[in-house]
Parts: C-alpha cells; structure tokens; sequence
C-alpha cells in the first residue's frame, strides 16, 4: 500500500510542494520529483520499484535503439518492448487466472502462484510501452536523457490510478513549464474536488454496494438489487473520476497540464457517446496502438467487428484478472456493434437514448463487481424477477438509506451535470464590466473558501479511518 492518505495530504505533499517551490532550477525540480515519487510508490511497495525502475530502463533503451537509424527504425527493438513490457504485465497480473483457468478445463490442479500485483503496473505499463511505439512511428522524438523518462513513467500524481499520459502530451512539460499562482490555485481547488468526490461520495456509495453485493442472490429482492447496482455505478464513476480530478489538480501544483479523462459520461446518449467520454485516456490507448493496426473499420463490416471485439476483449482483460471483467468488455462491444447495425439504437431521441445508454451501463457494471460470472448474471436476474416487498427481503435496503447515503446520493446525480462546462460559460458572461467582473471575483473568492472547509471535512473523514479503498489501485 502507498502513503496513507493522511500522510500525504499532512506531510508527503506539502514538503515536496514547498521544496519544489523554493528550488530555482527546473533540472533541480525534476530530480525532485523522482525521488519524491520513486519515495511514494517504495514506501508500500519497495520490492516492486525495481520493477518500474526496468520498465523505465527497458523502455529507454528499446527507444533508443528503435531510432539508433531514423532511416531504418528498428523494428526488433519495437517487437522486444512490446513482448516484454506485456510479458511483464501477464505474469504479474495474470497468471493466476490463466492457472486457474486451465485448471478448470483439464481437470488438473496445478497449483495457483500467489504473486502480489504491483499497485498500478497496468498504467505505467502502457505509458512506457505507447512511448517506444510513438518513437518508432515518428510521432516524437527519442528522449536521449534518461531522467526525463523516468520522471514521465514514474511521476507520482498518476503513477497509481491514472490518467495514462503519453509522452508526447508531456515531453515539452517536462523540460520547460512554469509554475505560477493561479496554476497553483487551480490545481489545489481541483485536488479538494476530486478528494472530495472519493472520500465523500464514492465511499458512502462503495459501502452500501459492498453490502448489497456480499447477499446471496436467492435472497435478493428487486429494490435491494436495483439499489446496490446504482450504488456501485456511482461508486466506480466517482472513484475513478475523483482520482483522475486529483492527478490532475497534483499536476497543476507541479506546473503540469493533464488531458481530461472523464467528460460527464453519465450524460451519454448512446455506448459509443458513453466511451468518448469515459476513462478517456484508455480508450484514446486502445484505438491508437490496438484498434488502428488491427486495421481499424479499414477492411470491411466483419473485420471492422471482429476488431471491435478485439479491442472491448482487451479492454476487459486490462482492468483485471477475472473473466467477469472481460465478460463486461465484450457486452460493450457488443452493444457498439448493434449501434452500429442496428440504425435505430442510434436515432432515438436524446432521453430514450440516455435512458438505454444508462441502463446498459449499469448492468454492466453488475458484472464487473460481480466476483463470478454466475454471480453477475443471478443479481442482474433479481434486479428484474425479484418481485418480494415484504419488510424482511426491503431490510438490507432500508437500512441502508440512512440520510448521509440519501445526502451522498444526490450530490452524486447533481454531480454527473455538465457543471463544468457551465461554469465555463458562466464565467466567460460575467468577465464584461465592472460589476460582473466584481460579482465574478466574489464567486471565485466564495469557491475557494468552500474547497478549503471541503478539504478540512475530508481530512476528518478520513482521520476517522473509515472505509476508503481506490478501487482503480488493482488495475
């Protein structure tokens, strides 16, 4: 496990914050920061940062060796990035599951590794390895300074859950940023926000979900169902996102531009509008480096699916070793395909599409919490057979409707608006005159006050040691 939470809001971040302020050199700053992160990830993980420590020494050299000849990129040194960095990632990650699985299918019992998961290694993974394919393509140049990748794959705000950032996005940051005030005040008011979506909203959802899904499925009724499904679809968004909002508030602090990963998702109108908007950064990976070389929608309608599977299967499998993780790939690439060939999924109007993209959303998400497939199909059952209202099947749900759920929960609905975007445009309607120039002002000075109790309350959430897991650290 990394720092604890209050660790690094109380002492880990605001000593690198300050030591990176004072020091004048940005060489300085960046020599900072790896240490400050290697520090980060060693303090849970110490064995495992020798791992990332060869991914970035790997990578490094695959890259330079792709572009020893500009004229003739090495192709061999691309096939040993690639076959490594994945093998890597297989063997840590998966070789429970495939044991497991040939287990069940020859009857046999070979005996299942137990090999801990290093935190995190499915995103610097696939930073490193998108950096040695974009040399080799000629989409950015070879960086001959070592440090600058090991700061690019190690690099602490999203070195655990993400954004994946590609270096090219980064590489100019990285030897030339600037950090100023507002910068700084930005990334602040985005940290707090994103801290306050996972230890307030994500936990209350994530607790009753944990409850709702531990029941067996028999005993199920329809409103407990339906209530655990939407906990944990709120659970996973505000996880993720408040994760996401943080690494990039962290970057900001750091004088570091992220892309944004999430774009109001729960907005969608359809599963393909669901995926421009959701984890952004990994479907953006998966089109670029899997789905285009598979030839992309290039060779016809049945290469074109086949692809499309490919990359949901791949998608799936990347978030975890299970098959319920696949399973809910494939039912994404399942409903992309029927969008696709089935014109009026994609023609209806926006609230039918909303209510359809929704509803395939969540029942998705049933089976990637599920722990089995079994499990994900029964509950989802229950969600639409269990017809029992008597007082002992609505328990589990009553009691679990206490008013900090019920409070968590709608800041969760309001939370999925387009606030930000609105917000955008209000602003750009009050920066005429002089009054609303003022009125604007106070706002700001208001949302600043507010993110500062919002951090104090957070900071007291958590002292409390209560329920807090990322869910996206396993990934």
């Amino acid at each position: 496990m990394v720092f604890s939470s209050l660790v690094f809001l109380s002492v880990f971040l605001p000593v690198v914050f300050l030591l990176y302020t004072l020091i004048p050199s940005l060489r300085a700053k960046n020599v900072l920061l790896i240490l400050a992160s290697l520090a980060f990830y060693a303090y849970g993980e110490p064995v495992y940062v020798l791992l990332m420590l060869f991914s970035s020494v790997l990578n490094y050299a695959c890259a330079r060796w792709v572009a020893r000849d500009p004229q003739h990129k090495s192709k061999a040194a691309l096939v040993v990035a690639v076959v490594v960095n994945l093998g890597i990632l297989a063997v840590f990650k998966y070789t429970g599951m495939f044991v497991t699985t040939f287990n069940s299918l020859t009857g046999l019992t070979v005996p299942v590794p137990e090999i801990a998961l290093p935190i995190g290694i499915s995103f610097f993974t696939f930073q490193a390895l998108s950096y040695v394919i974009d040399v080799y393509r000629g989409a950015v140049e070879v960086q001959k300074n070592y440090l600058h990748i090991l700061l690019y794959i190690t690099f602490f705000p999203q070195l655990i859950a993400g954004p994946i950032v590609k270096y090219r996005d980064i590489n100019r940051q990285i030897s030339d940023r600037s950090q100023d005030v507002r910068k700084i005040a930005r990334g602040l008011r985005r940290f707090i926000c994103g801290l306050a979506k996972k230890v307030l909203i994500a936990n209350a959802m994530g607790q009753v979900a944990d409850i709702l899904f531990a029941q067996e499925v028999s005993t199920l009724s329809l409103p407990v169902a339906w209530l655990g499904a939407i906990a944990y679809l709120f659970q996973i968004y505000y996880d993720f996102s408040g994760y996401s909002d943080m690494a990039i508030g962290l970057g900001l602090l750091f004088g570091f531009e992220f892309k944004e990963n999430f774009q109001y998702p729960y907005g969608a109108v359809s599963v393909q509008d669901f995926w421009r908007r959701w984890h952004i950064s990994l479907s953006t990976w998966f089109k670029e480096y899997l789905y285009i070389p598979l030839g992309g929608n290039r060779k016809g309608k049945a290469r074109t699916a086949l692809n499309r599977l490919i990359v949901f299967f791949c998608t799936g499998l990347w978030h975890g070793a299970n098959w319920t993780f696949v399973l809910w790939g494939l039912w994404h690439g399942l409903f992309l395909l029927l969008e696709e060939y089935v014109p009026v999924l994609r023609k209806m109007p926006r609230v039918l599409g909303h209510i359809y993209t929704m509803l395939v959303v969540t029942l998705g998400f049933v089976l990637f919490r599920a722990d089995t497939i079994s499990y994900g199909f029964g509950y989802i059952g229950r969600m639409f057979t269990g017809f029992d209202f008597s007082p002992a099947a609505l328990s589990p749900a009553l009691t679990q409707l206490t008013p900090w759920f019920i409070t968590m929960l709608i800041a969760a609905v309001i939370g999925c608006a387009p606030i930000r975007p609105l917000a955008d445009r209000f602003r750009a309607n009050m920066q005429h005159g002089a009054y609303v120039s003022s009125a604007w002002k106070s706002a700001q000075l208001f949302l600043y006050v507010f993110a500062a109790a919002g951090l104090v309350f957070c900071m007291l959430r958590l002292s409390s040691g209560a329920y807090n897991p990322f869910i996206y650290f396993r990934f």
